[in-house]
């Protein structure tokens, strides 16, 4: 009985998930088209994707990030912040820009995305800690150790 309830919400979900691709906001159109078909930089972008029981606006999963276009409704949201701490604990990072900030800064929010991919692309994983800069690190490459 359980496990048709859980199909019954996964088949909702992809339901819905179709629908708000099919109906896009103006911010989500105008990011995806900065993610959409590997542009930026050769990362796999999904978009109003399943995850677990939540639909992420964009997902690049061999990078486990999750981009959130947010409009005023967001702003404090109690669900939200539940929402992206159990979508953590599942070893997702979530990158938030506001819908204002996608329309008048396309640029820069696509510059913030790539630094994150970025960092992962150069040795931290997103449940790494990060790392110290090379300057504080030690000659023998161990953290806080002087030369």
């Amino acid at each position: 009985m359980r496990e048709s309830a859980g199909n019954a919400q996964q088949e909702f979900l992809r339901r819905r998930a179709k629908a708000m691709r099919s109906e896009p906001t103006d911010a989500e159109l105008k990011l995806w088209q900065i993610l959409r078909g590997k542009r930026l930089a050769g990362f796999k972008f999904k978009r109003q994707v399943p995850v677990d029981r939540y639909i992420a606006d964009f997902v690049c999963f061999s990078r486990r990030l999750i981009i959130e276009a947010d409009g005023s409704q967001h702003v404090d949201s109690e669900y939200d912040t539940q929402r992206d701490a159990y979508l953590r604990s599942q070893g997702f990072e979530i990158m938030r820009f506001s819908n204002y900030d996608i329309l008048t800064n396309d640029e820069g929010v696509a510059e913030m995305i790539l630094a994150v991919l970025d960092k992962f692309e150069y040795g931290a994983s997103p449940l790494s800690p990060t790392p110290l800069p090379h300057g504080e690190r030690g000659s023998n490459g161990a953290e806080g150790t002087a030369s």
